[in-house]
C-alpha cells in the first residue's frame, strides 16, 4: 500500500492510498457488500453509476456461505464478483457477537454459532486471515474484542488487553506469512477499541500504533453512544495514531457524521445506511432526508434532488419512486440504492474538494445551512 497525504485544513485530511487494485483519493465512503455484493446491484452498476474504488466484505458471512475456499476457487472475490477495484475485508468478529444467541469469548478467540444453521465455529486471530487470504481482499481487518455500549470498566479493559493480544499474534503471524510469499498484496489494519473512555482510548491507540501495521481503524462506537460522545472520543483518540497510515472509522454512519468525522482527521467510512435506508424509503438530499413513499409525493414531477447528478435524479421524477416503492417493485431498490450511494460518494468528494482548497470550514456551514431550510 502507497499512502500520501494530498493536503490537510485543519485537521481534516485529503489523503491517497494506491493498492494493487486501484487508487482511493480520501476521504472516502466504502459500500458494504456483505456478501459480495452491495445489496440490489451488481458489478456493473457499480462501475457505471456510483465508481466506487472499494467496497467492502464480511468475513464471518463469506466464510458461512459460499464459503471461503469456493471464493478462492472462484478467484478469489475479484474474480468471483467481477468487481475490479479494491475490497476491504470485515474480520466477522462483530458479526460472530451480534448475530448469534450464544457467543463465547476466550483469550484465544470467538466462539459462535451460525445464524444460519446453527452450527457451531471459532473464529481465531489466524483463522480470520486464513480466510481473508482466500478471499484475496486489498485489506484485512483483525479480530478485535469488542464491547456493547455501555459496557463496565472491567469489561471495556479486558476488550482492550485482549485486542493487543490479539493484534500482537496478528501482525507477527501475517509478516511471516508475507515472508513465505503468501499474502504480499494484502494489506491489514488493527482495531483501536476502549468505549467513550478517554484512558482505555489511548491506552488501545498507543499499544496498537506501536505495531507494523499498514493502517488503524476506530472501532466500537456508533453502538449505542449519543453523537456528541462518538464525535468527542473520534477527536480524542486520532491525536494517538500515526499521521502517516490511513484512519478508518468502522460502520459510522449519517451524512452528518461523515462531515464531523472527517473535521475531527478520519480518511476512511463505511455504513449499510444509504443501502439500507434505500430500502426502506428513506433517500439521502442535499437538503435533508426524504421519505419517498409520502403521498405527497404522489403528483411531484420534481427530481429527488435538483442538485444530484446521479442517473436516477437526471431521469426519474419522485412521483415514479413513490410509486415503484408503494406498488413494491423491485426496480426501486436498485434506483434508491444507486441515488443514495451516489450522493454519499459525491459528498466525500465535496470534502476532498474543499479540503484541497482549504475551505472546508465553509464547506460544512454550507452543508448544515441547507439542511435548515
Amino acid at each position: 500500500m502507497d499512502f500520501k497525504i494530498d493536503n490537510t485544513d485543519g485537521k481534516a485530511r485529503a489523503c491517497t492510498i494506491k493498492t494493487a487494485h486501484s487508487t482511493i483519493q480520501t476521504p472516502v465512503f466504502m459500500p458494504v457488500g456483505t456478501v459480495g455484493a452491495v445489496k440490489a446491484l451488481d458489478a456493473t452498476d457499480l462501475a457505471t453509476f456510483i465508481e466506487p474504488q472499494i467496497i467492502l466484505g464480511n468475513t464471518y458471512h463469506l466464510y458461512l456461505r459460499p464459503g471461503d475456499n469456493v471464493v478462492k476457487k472462484m478467484g478469489k472475490l475479484h474474480g468471483f464478483t467481477k468487481y475490479p477495484k479494491s475490497f476491504l475485508t470485515d474480520s466477522g468478529g462483530f458479526q460472530a457477537f451480534s448475530l448469534s444467541d450464544n457467543v463465547k469469548i476466550d483469550e484465544g478467540g470467538i466462539t459462535f454459532r451460525s445464524h444460519i444453521d446453527g452450527s457451531k465455529h471459532y473464529f481465531t486471530p489466524k483463522k480470520v486471515l486464513d480466510i481473508q487470504y482466500n478471499l484475496g481482499s486489498d485489506i484485512m481487518m483483525i479480530l478485535d474484542d469488542l464491547v456493547a455500549l455501555p459496557a463496565t470498566q472491567e469489561r471495556i479493559k479486558a476488550s482492550i488487553e485482549r485486542t493487543t493480544r490479539w493484534a500482537e499474534e496478528s501482525i507477527e503471524y501475517h509478516r511471516a506469512n508475507q515472508a513465505e510469499g503468501k499474502g504480499l498484496e494484502q494489506n491489514i489494519f488493527a482495531i483501536i477499541q476502549g468505549g467513550t473512555d478517554k484512558a482505555f482510548r489511548e491506552k488501545s491507540a498507543r499499544e496498537l500504533c506501536a505495531l507494523d501495521y499498514d493502517g488503524f481503524a476506530i472501532g466500537g462506537l456508533s453502538v449505542g453512544e449519543v453523537n456528541q460522545d462518538m464525535y468527542d472520543t473520534v477527536e480524542w483518540t486520532t491525536q494517538f495514531m500515526p499521521t502517516d497510515k490511513p484512519r478508518y472509522l468502522m460502520g459510522v454512519g449519517t451524512p452528518e457524521d461523515l462531515v464531523e468525522n472527517v473535521e475531527r482527521g478520519v480518511d476512511m467510512f463505511d455504513c449499510v445506511m444509504p443501502t439500507r435506508n434505500a430500502r426502506n424509503g428513506t433517500l439521502f438530499t442535499s437538503y435533508g432526508k426524504v421519505n419517498i413513499k409520502a403521498s405527497r409525493f404522489k403528483e411531484d414531477e420534481r427530481p429527488l434532488d435538483p442538485e444530484c447528478g446521479c442517473m436516477v435524479c437526471k431521469t426519474y421524477s419522485r412521483a415514479y419512486l413513490c410509486h415503484l416503492y408503494r406498488a413494491k417493485e423491485i426496480t426501486y431498490y436498485r434506483l434508491g440504492t444507486i441515488h443514495n450511494l451516489y450522493y454519499y460518494l459525491n459528498l466525500m468528494k465535496e470534502m476532498r474538494e474543499a479540503i484541497l482548497n482549504n475551505s472546508f470550514s465553509e464547506f460544512k456551514k454550507e452543508f448544515y445551512a441547507k439542511r435548515m431550510r
